[in-house]
């Protein structure tokens, strides 16, 4: 078996800038050569904070699916509950906890990993990784988070798995972590493949 795996790639960094500061991320201007007496290449990148996801899934094989609208593509979308790494010394377990919280009214008690990706690699320095969330149990009432802007208007739904993944080939669903979750959690689910524990390196 061919072994592949992302690895670190020092280039030498000559002009770094940032053109432009939001309320989320920033976008940055690196000018860099890759190697010795290459031409010098500059690029524009979103600088992000980075995300975690979560697939929420039941002892019946449903996922927790909530529906959001998306401005930038003018839709209600279809995602498993997501959120940004906002909060400083907050781990990315911590995080995909409290955002399942925030948008699901859910908690669970076992938790492991699916899957890490850069949704964007070469435009964005985000970084996701995608939990899988099982034993679940619902916030009580009285301690629900209350959701405001987009988030006010989340829509929830228990889809069973097949039907997920059915949604995601067929081109239903499109949000990319959705696609991405669904899939590692119906592998995980139809082989005997484990995700990998809550500690394992990005």
């Amino acid at each position: 078996m061919t072994h592949i795996q992302d690895t670190p790639k020092p280039v030498t960094l000559q002009d770094q800038q940032t053109v432009f500061s939001g309320a989320i991320w920033e976008i940055q201007r690196d000018t860099f050569t890759i190697e010795e007496g290459d031409e010098p290449l500059t690029r524009d990148y979103v600088k992000h904070p980075g995300a975690v996801a979560i697939v929420a899934l039941d002892d019946q094989q449903r996922v927790a699916m909530i529906r959001q609208y998306r401005h930038p593509v003018g839709q209600d979308c279809w995602e498993i509950p997501a959120g940004l790494v906002d909060v400083e010394g907050e781990s990315l377990l911590a995080t995909a906890q409290r955002e399942l919280a925030e948008e699901a009214d859910m908690v669970a008690d076992t938790w492991s990993v699916l899957v890490d990706h850069y949704p964007s690699a070469g435009s964005s320095t985000e970084a996701i990784r995608i939990f899988l969330a099982q034993d679940i149990r619902t916030v009580p009432e009285a301690q629900r988070h209350q959701r405001v802007g987009e988030e006010a208007h989340l829509t929830l739904e228990w889809v069973a798995l097949d039907e997920a993944l059915h949604a995601v080939m067929s081109g239903a669903v499109k949000n990319v972590n959705a696609i991405t979750g669904i899939m590692a959690a119906h592998l995980v689910a139809t082989t005997q493949r484990q995700p990998r524990s809550t500690d394992s390196p990005f």
